[in-house]
């Protein structure tokens, strides 16, 4: 079976995106989940996965200045993992998580990058290298802003290794 991997524009790409997000993480899904009333961010970049029938596997990349222990750094997100049910267990959000690292790595600017995620999904992305943040995020949200606590953050280094303090995203979550 032969896959294509592209690295997108967020906004140019969302068409593409949305019906595979919406299939993940429908209506009745989203409310009985801890984030399910959390407004995001939309993604910079995307890599998308694709089988010749379609799409098979999302990823958001997000950039980021926020603070670190009230230092200014550039950070990379990482969000919106999605892959089709049917195709789970093939890899697939593997080479996309990959593609999307790389992607920051490429970029030369980036401290380090970070990505939340439910505790049943922590040993996915602790086994490829992600460590558990242990300290305060806060957030915009409509309401202003707020200490983020509905989903576990996991750091990457890739120039920093940040794994305790404070961070505000300066923006809505990823």
């Amino acid at each position: 079976m032969s896959i294509e991997i592209d690295v997108l524009n967020g906004s140019a790409s969302w068409k593409q995106a949305e019906p595979l997000l919406e299939a993940v993480w429908p209506p009745d899904v989203l409310a009985r989940l801890p984030w399910g009333e959390v407004v995001f961010a939309y993604a910079d970049l995307r890599v998308l996965v694709s089988e010749p029938d379609g799409l098979v596997c999302h990823v958001g990349i997000f950039r980021r200045d926020l603070t670190w222990n009230g230092r200014k750094m550039r950070c990379g997100g990482i969000g919106g993992v999605a892959t089709r049910d049917d195709r789970r267990g093939r890899g697939y959000a593997s080479i996309a998580l990959n593609a999307a690292i790389q992607t920051l790595k490429d970029e030369r600017s980036i401290g380090f990058a970070l990505l939340f995620c439910e505790p049943r999904h922590a040993p996915f992305y602790v086994a490829r290298g992600w460590k558990p943040f242990d300290g305060e995020i806060y957030a915009e949200q409509p309401s202003g802003r707020i200490r983020f606590e509905a989903i576990a953050p996991y750091a990457f280094d890739l120039k920093r290794a940040v794994r305790r303090g404070v961070i505000d995203l300066c923006g809505l979550p990823w």
